[in-house]
């Protein structure tokens, strides 16, 4: 039978290098034990050969996976329809261009008990994580602590004493947004939170509570949201039947903002002059009518930051275990 079309071989490599097959192999995956003549003859033979090494006996070899997971504890339609999502798979992806590296994405399913992902991580399949939008109970932290995989956070986590993580201030940002709307006259100001199982959302949560304690005014109007257009209208429909004075809203995200926008336009209030509205990302902000008033969340900087970290830490690279932590700043519409 001809071999003429035939790839090399791994001992078509070891000939051509004049090496043994042992050798031949723990250069071509990577391994150890090889001398640099030696490296350099085998990488000769493979360029020469046009030999493409096996992954799975590399894997034996190097105990890597050459995989990357990205974790979103949330269900597939958020990723789709969430810019903030949406974003921070982008720029994952890109992170790991030019690397061989690839990108394994894990999202939770409908009705998933909480610990099926972290189960995946801890069985070995992956090299590295970068988890984004997690909650306080997916149980996502203690399991990537006690497996010792390397992690990095685009959030904070609730364990910060062990976790890398990227983050913007979000205590900072919630109070800018919430100064503007004070700053501009509103006297009683509402907000619509995220889920309170997020750092996130209770950062932004404590500071409208204490920016509004500072200026002597109430902290009364609260409706919980989930970070969805939908979770926003319904907990602004919630506030102007409770608190049918207020006059200010800090959303904590703009998809929230967008809810509450649409509900206020449909109950006939003007925006800024009747309720006066601030949103959290500048995600697409600009395409609301008027535009929205929010506060910058810079997400290709963000994980572009953890990206980079995690393959430090991947390849061994010693990183900084302090957190990297991006300053918000107002971005001006029309809507506050």
């Amino acid at each position: 039978m001809s071999t003429e079309h035939s790839s090399p071989t791994l001992d078509d490599v070891a000939r051509a290098a004049k090496v043994s097959r042992s050798t031949a192999s723990r250069a071509v995956n990577g391994g150890e034990r090889v001398s640099p003549e030696a490296q350099a003859a085998v990488d000769d033979a493979v360029a020469r050969l046009g030999y493409a090494p096996n992954r799975a006996a590399r894997s034996l070899v190097t105990r890597r996976t050459d995989s990357i997971a990205l974790v979103v504890p949330e269900p597939d339609a958020r990723i789709l329809t969430d810019p903030f999502l949406a974003g921070v798979l982008r720029g994952v992806s890109e992170g790991l261009t030019g690397t061989d590296l690839q990108l394994v994405l894990l999202l939770a399913r409908p009705g998933e008990k909480p610990g099926h992902i972290a189960r995946y991580l801890r069985s070995g399949h992956v090299d590295g994580v970068i988890v984004a939008s997690h909650h306080k109970e997916d149980r996502i932290e203690e399991e990537l602590i006690s497996s010792g995989l390397p992690a990095v956070f685009v959030g904070r986590p609730f364990d910060t004493q062990t976790l890398r993580f990227v983050d913007v201030d979000n205590a900072a940002g919630g109070a800018v947004a919430t100064r503007r709307l004070v700053e501009r006259g509103c006297r009683h100001v509402a907000t619509i939170t995220g889920p309170l199982d997020m750092t996130a959302a209770l950062d932004r949560f404590d500071a409208w509570q204490g920016t509004l304690t500072e200026a002597g005014l109430a902290t009364d109007a609260v409706a919980h949201g989930d970070f969805t257009v939908a979770g926003g209208a319904v907990a602004m429909e919630k506030l102007l039947v409770e608190h049918p004075d207020v006059d200010g809203v800090f959303a904590a995200s703009d998809l929230m903002a967008t809810g509450a926008l649409q509900v206020l336009r449909e109950r006939g209030l003007r925006v800024p002059d009747d309720v006066a509205l601030v949103g959290f990302d500048a995600l697409g902000s600009e395409r609301t009518t008027p535009r929205l008033t929010t506060v910058l969340q810079p997400v290709v900087e963000m994980v572009s930051a953890a990206t980079s970290t995690l393959l430090d830490m991947v390849g061994g690279v010693p990183t900084p275990t302090e957190p990297q932590i991006f300053v918000p700043r107002l971005v001006e519409g029309q809507s506050a």
